[in-house]
């Protein structure tokens, strides 16, 4: 694999090749006005945008990655419940389950355990289907997704938003899915790093960089000049509404 590193500067930004990768961006508005800032302020401090960048293999992986939360759900909760020992009144998820039934009236007044019976319905970690599915993540989140934009674009990191500003969560709607770009680099295992970007109506909104495994050094410094160049935080002051 190439070094597409030499070209960086010492310090902060000057000759960083970002790539922005539109496909994770999602919604409109006084949020996305943030992010055009975010990105021009990083032109401003000498990087090089490649405007828009694919990540090709992302549209291919469907179900995979819920398949394996689901899969590593049931073991990690199994594990941990175990470990508390055989004086604890819940030992693994079968029991969480049972539990959670029979106190339905006080432990699930708003919502069910939907998640939890999947995870329950599923095997151990030597499955078949739980390696296909890790196999299909690994191709089309590294190979074919980060690594395949990254080579392609002789990037030193992509960014793209962290997520809209905060939803409020109800009764009848649930948590609002505002987007985000965690997934990507999620999936496929590699460093990503969140900064403040601005805010709308005192509600933060972030921008995310990310790249190839191994990375970390670069997304730092990229990272920190970016923090530093801006000063977007502002202190939370816990207000009761937004205006």
């Amino acid at each position: 694999m190439r070094d597409y590193t030499e070209h960086l500067d010492a310090d902060g930004l000057k000759g960083a090749r970002i790539g922005v990768p539109r496909q994770l961006f999602r919604g409109g508005g006084r949020g996305r006005d943030v992010i055009d800032n975010a990105l021009k302020a990083l032109k401003d401090a000498g990087a090089v945008l490649v405007d828009p960048v694919e990540l090709p293999g992302w549209s291919n992986l469907g179900g995979a990655s819920y398949e394996i939360m689901l899969y590593e759900f049931k073991a990690g909760l199994n594990a941990y419940f175990e470990s508390l020992g055989d004086k604890a009144p819940v030992r693994s998820l079968a029991d969480l389950i049972a539990f959670n039934e029979k106190n339905a009236a006080k432990e699930m007044p708003y919502f069910g355990q939907e998640i939890l019976q999947l995870a329950q319905s599923k095997g151990s970690l030597t499955e078949p289907a739980y390696a296909t599915a890790l196999e299909k993540c690994r191709r089309y989140a590294r190979a074919e997704g980060i690594d395949a934009a990254m080579d392609r674009n002789k990037l030193d990191a992509l960014v793209a938003p962290s997520g809209g500003p905060a939803g409020k969560t109800d009764l009848v709607y649930g948590d609002r899915d505002v987007g985000g770009s965690s997934s990507p680099a999620a999936v496929a295992g590699y460093p990503n790093i969140t900064v403040p970007a601005g805010n709308v109506k005192g509600l933060p909104v972030g921008v995310s960089f990310f790249g190839r495994a191994w990375s970390e050094p670069t997304l730092l410094r990229i990272a920190y000049t970016f923090e530093q160049s801006t000063k977007a935080r502002k202190a939370p002051e816990f207000l009761p509404t937004v205006g």
